[in-house]
């Protein structure tokens, strides 16, 4: 057991097969489409918005739908419940997702270039971890804007969560959050990575068994 452990471990040393490295620069493309691409939208429908509203949120910005009206729109509706505004500046715990998204993909190409299956496999770990505090951040921050309503508020509505995903329903609004381009862009990036990481693993496994 010991010297199998041992060659496993000194096999995550060895460098990555070029098809490898070619797939995992190509990755690359999908990074920086979460640059470009919303990664959530948050849509709400109710009978005196039949167009429905919407809020798609980037890495770096807040844009509303309908060139930008609908976030005015959606900030004066909470005006009235006590909600506070929704903009950058409320959402700022997102504000180091840019800076880790760049760090991915300096992390991404170096594996490609000069990467050995060590790096492989901490980069999966990383882009997971990366995926999992993200969305965890995301469901804290609605959570907060939910629960700290003004007491002074127009129209009195208890502490709620808003939807983080999936729809649910606040009042006579139908509110809808769910991933965009560039989260599917991350999510599919993750899971080629995967399997390139499970695929050599397999390789040095069958090495050592046999």
């Amino acid at each position: 057991m010991h010297v199998s452990l041992s060659r496993f471990y000194d096999s995550l040393d060895r460098p990555i097969p070029w098809r490898s490295r070619i797939i995992l620069g190509l990755l690359s493309i999908l990074v920086v489409a979460t640059f470009i691409f919303p990664l959530w939208r948050i849509f709400m429908r109710a009978p005196q918005y039949p167009r429905g509203l919407s809020v798609d949120i980037y890495a770096y910005k807040i844009e509303g739908g309908h060139d930008g009206e609908d976030l005015q729109e959606i900030n004066d509706l909470n005006h009235y419940i006590g909600m506070t505004s929704i903009d950058r500046t409320q959402l700022s715990d997102l504000d180091w997702i840019p800076f880790a998204l760049g760090a991915l993909l300096l992390l991404l190409l170096r594996t490609a270039l000069v990467g050995n299956m060590r790096s492989l496999v901490d980069l999966l770990v990383l882009s997971m971890y990366l995926g999992a505090f993200s969305m965890a951040r995301f469901g804290y921050r609605l959570y907060v804007l939910g629960h700290n309503l003004n007491p002074q508020a127009a129209i009195k509505l208890g502490p709620f969560m808003p939807a983080v995903l999936g729809t649910k329903q606040l009042g006579n609004f139908r509110v809808s959050s769910f991933p965009m381009q560039g989260t599917l862009c991350l999510i599919f990036f993750v899971g080629i990575l995967a399997a390139l990481a499970a695929r050599q693993l397999f390789v040095v496994h069958r090495e050592i068994v046999h």
